[in-house]
């Protein structure tokens, strides 16, 4: 049986409901490792139902690294201007933009975009297969659909720019 402060802890780790996160925990045996894996692979299905939708609104996000020597924009969409505003939606956003700036290699946002003469493997190339520099277990297309999850929007990384001085 889920005790409170089990289910606030996991709905504090992963932003689920409380009764996905007593479900999940219950599913689980209380174990919250368990049950965020749980909530994680059911965010995933649940993001996989929304890929259709519409991305319209959204946000365009700026990090500049190495004492101004590295330079990212990235457009990142969701289907409504209240999600863009969120804090989940804003670290995502940067999460992203930092990615990018800290991969140095990074081509394109997806594996159908990547031109046939580009050298290095889709890891280091494509965006969403790269595993994410704060998490190595997770990859940015696995951060997306847990921002999906959250949110319940459909979320699209539509392009970025990454720049470096001197090239």
């Amino acid at each position: 049986m889920a005790t409170a402060e089990d289910v606030r802890s996991l709905r504090e780790q992963t932003g689920a409901g409380v009764m996905d996160c007593k479900r999940a925990l219950d599913e689980a045996n209380g174990s919250v490792e368990q049950a965020v894996q749980i909530l994680r692979e059911k965010g995933i299905a649940g993001a996989e139902k929304r890929a259709g939708r519409e991305t319209s609104q959204g946000l365009v996000e700026s990090y500049i690294h190495a004492g101004g020597r590295i330079g990212v924009l990235v457009e990142v969409n969701c289907e409504t201007d209240f999600v863009a505003r969120t804090d989940t939606f804003k670290t995502l956003a940067h999460d992203i933009a930092m990615q990018i700036a800290g991969v140095p290699g990074t081509l394109v946002v997806s594996e159908e975009e990547l031109p046939a003469d580009a050298e290095g493997s889709p890891e280091e190339t494509v965006l969403l297969k790269q595993p994410f520099i704060r998490d190595g277990s997770r990859t940015i297309e696995q951060l997306v659909k847990e921002a999906i999850a959250q949110t319940g929007e459909n979320i699209r990384v539509r392009r970025f720019a990454r720049y470096e001085l001197g090239q």
